[in-house]
């Protein structure tokens, strides 16, 4: 344990004015409220997974960029041969 470093923030922490005080107390317990709110975040997901009955959410990266690809393909066609309608 480093008694040292604990003696410098303790006296450091003494030293501060009211109003740093308070900012550090923010600072401190936003913290634990992000540790608080990452785990309901991972207890929702935990629940959701099993009104899913454990089936994967992760969808298929190929079957993604595949269907990317074509909506990709179909905006150039269209750009390269507009219809009578648009002119």
């Amino acid at each position: 344990m480093n008694v040292q470093l604990v003696e410098s923030l303790a006296n450091a922490i003494k030293a501060l004015s009211p109003e740093e005080r308070d900012l550090l107390n923010q600072k401190l317990t936003h913290q634990s409220n992000w540790q608080n709110l990452r785990a309901r975040i991972l207890a929702h997901a935990q629940a959701i997974q099993q009104r899913l009955r454990c089936q994967s959410f992760e969808p298929d990266i190929s079957d993604i960029i595949h269907q990317m690809r074509e909506e990709r393909d179909q905006q150039l066609v269209a750009d390269l041969f507009p219809s009578e309608e648009q002119s």
